[in-house]
């Protein structure tokens, strides 16, 4: 706040008092926020507690920076005139440059002159701090996601939750959270018991060394296929199998082995998950991401599973099927959450016990403030019955977990066919960003290592596509579109990071003449009289005035834009929407595009040079956080 303080003293603005849970040092939108509740809490005779939260978040730039609606303000009479009142009452004192009323709603347009001093230099000496807020100081949250199943293909859905889960991470680490990331493998079941039976039949210890999940998938396909037609031969002679002499009956067997604590199962199950994470743990660092802790349905301990089944018991949520026993939520008041299974006859537990069991060893362990798991949409019934059981077992911190789920991915194949795992979709979109790039030979020689840039512009061409639309929506996974470097892409993302960084190499301006640049719109852009004293000619002047007018406009929106970044995370920390910081990144870098057609840096004199590379630079910081933000390595040429 006293840094805060002494540069808008520089500026000859006053500071207004901040309200709770702002961060006007951290958010030039909470600053101008702070601002306007002040004076509107005079104005209307309204307590700034009511005022601060009705300022709503603008996304399109023509109806302002922030809306009122005055409505929400509690206020009696003709609502249409008291916004016209309020209006024109309403004093600017160089935050605001306007105040529109629009029926019952005002419309805030920041004064862009303040933005532009304020801004730039915020962004050039916070660098990577910028958009980082103190929300979330000494409060912790888990983020669990991706969770593949060890044994199974890395399918698109954890490929999903894996990038989801990632930003989310990162987001609430940029908001001060302690961030817990947790990796809930399917490490237990049944398909351990089919998996030991067919790794005796078909597995190869040196192949197991050397890619453990592609080969231990390979296993499973082959010993479930003996099984399908052990089981179809069976019918075909109008025969039942034996349930103890087959191989479904040998995988069964292994598992109650397994939960019984027998040595030797339990040697080689561990053996299958160890190698498995050495290898998640390559394949995860190419996304940028890592995990604090690897658990699993196997982690879950046996005297909490006891005690979830036993505080089942008491609080009455059970019903015996056959010897083996269920929640029935109906009989319990819940209609729409049907029956679920919680353990089997032969007294072997199920999904949902030990997701409820690791629930409560959390809580027990980390204490979080939040529990955020990343989880498909197919799973909303199962999540929703987790939920409900917790609570029904008087769990008060139930309330405290989150479901982000996310729709599916359709048509993710290859001339070579089905891409399943998660190697084969980042190597597939390497070697095509690799074709793509060697297209522009003078481009690809200048390029230090080119295979990595492929990799990382891939990779990104990949998460953007992924994370660009409502998570909830399923989307078509599109070759060529995703690596696209026209249209709202990854690699346009990327070309527009190596694009700034090839204008700051040019220009080779120090970083303190970049802070201490005269950022003036009048220095940047220009002025009508700077014009006028050139003595043009008539066609001249008006060609000129024209791109004058061009230059500010452009400059005034993309200081808008920049402004909002750090209020834009705090929004995808409520919605849990990955695609509010895409779209903002794609807003930001048209508007840069837009501005640089026509605000020239390299020939202009050295002050105009240093104020316009400075903006640019500030644009690049941005974007460069962002992409960090989504789990993108932003790369410096391409």
């Amino acid at each position: 706040m006293d840094s805060l303080t002494e540069n808008l003293k520089k500026l000859n603005l006053v500071v207004p008092a901040p309200v709770a849970d702002s961060f006007p040092e951290a958010n030039t939108v909470d600053l101008c926020r702070n601002y306007i509740t002040e004076q509107l809490s005079e104005l209307a005779g309204v307590d700034k507690s009511i005022i601060f939260p009705a300022l709503e978040w603008c996304q399109v730039l023509e109806k302002g920076d922030l809306l009122l609606p005055l409505p929400r303000l509690r206020l009696k009479g003709n609502l249409d005139e008291m916004a016209k009142d309020l209006a024109a009452k309403f004093p600017l004192g160089g935050y605001i440059d306007r105040v529109v009323p629009q029926g019952k709603f005002l419309q805030f347009y920041f004064n862009t002159q303040f933005l532009l001093k304020y801004v730039t230099k915020d962004v050039l000496t916070r660098t990577l701090d910028f958009g980082s807020a103190p929300l979330g100081n000494g409060k912790s949250v888990i983020v669990e996601f991706s969770s593949p199943n060890i044994a199974k293909p890395f399918h698109a859905g954890h490929l999903r939750s894996t990038i989801i889960g990632g930003f989310l991470s990162n987001l609430y680490e940029r908001l001060g959270w302690k961030v817990i990331r947790m990796n809930y493998l399917g490490d237990w079941g049944k398909q351990f018991g089919v998996l030991a039976v067919g790794f005796r039949k078909y597995g190869s210890e040196a192949e197991l060394e050397v890619n453990p999940i592609q080969h231990l998938f390979d296993v499973y396909v082959k010993i479930n296929n003996d099984i399908k037609a052990e089981q179809e031969a069976a019918e075909a002679k109008g025969e039942t199998l034996d349930p103890n002499n087959c191989i479904d009956g040998e995988a069964r067997s292994f598992f109650k082995k397994m939960e019984d604590g027998d040595k030797e199962s339990v040697a080689l199950w561990k053996k299958f998950r160890n190698l498995s994470i050495e290898k998640y743990i390559d394949t995860y660092a190419r996304l940028n991401i890592k995990y604090d802790v690897y658990s699993g349905e196997s982690q879950v301990s046996d005297e909490v599973m006891k005690n979830v089944s036993k505080t089942l018991q008491e609080k009455n949520m059970i019903t015996e099927d056959r010897g083996a026993l269920l929640i029935d939520f109906k009989q319990l008041g819940q209609k729409k959450l049907g029956k679920v299974l919680v353990q089997k006859s032969d007294g072997t537990s199920l999904y949902i016990t030990r997701d409820l069991g690791a629930a409560i060893e959390r809580h027990e362990k980390y204490n979080f403030d939040k529990m955020i798991y990343v989880i498909a949409s197919q799973q909303d019934l199962h999540t929703k019955q987790f939920f409900t059981a917790l609570d029904m077992m008087g769990n008060k911190w139930s309330k405290d977990l989150v479901h982000v789920n996310f729709g599916m991915v359709l048509g993710m194949s290859t001339r070579k066919g089905t891409v399943v795992f998660l190697d084969d979709i980042l190597e597939a979109v390497k070697a095509k960003m690799l074709e793509i790039m060697k297209q522009n030979s003078e481009k690809f020689a200048q390029v230090d290592d080119p295979e990595k840039v492929a990799d990382l512009v891939g990779i990104s061409a990949v998460m953007i596509q992924d994370m660009q639309a409502k998570r909830i929506n399923n989307y078509e996974f599109g070759w060529d579109r995703m690596l696209s470097s026209e249209g709202d892409t990854g690699p346009y993302l990327q070309y527009a990071h190596s694009r700034l960084r090839s204008i700051q190499r040019s220009a080779a301006v120090p970083d303190e003449d970049l802070l201490n640049a005269n950022m003036s719109i009048e220095n940047v852009c220009g002025s009508l009289e700077k014009l006028k004293a050139l003595n043009l000619s008539e066609e001249e002047f008006t060609k000129k005035y024209k791109l004058l007018e061009s230059q500010i406009e452009k400059t005034q929106a993309l200081a808008r834009v920049m402004a909002s970044y750090p209020d834009t995370l705090r929004y995808a920390s409520k919605n849990y929407e990955p695609s509010t910081v895409v779209t903002y990144l794609f807003k930001l870098t048209h508007q840069f595009s837009s501005t640089y057609k026509v605000l020239r840096v390299i020939g202009e004199d050295r002050e105009v040079m240093i104020a316009r590379l400075a903006l640019f630079s500030a644009v690049r910081q941005i974007l460069h956080n962002g992409m960090i933000l989504l789990g993108i390595t932003p790369v410096e040429r391409m």
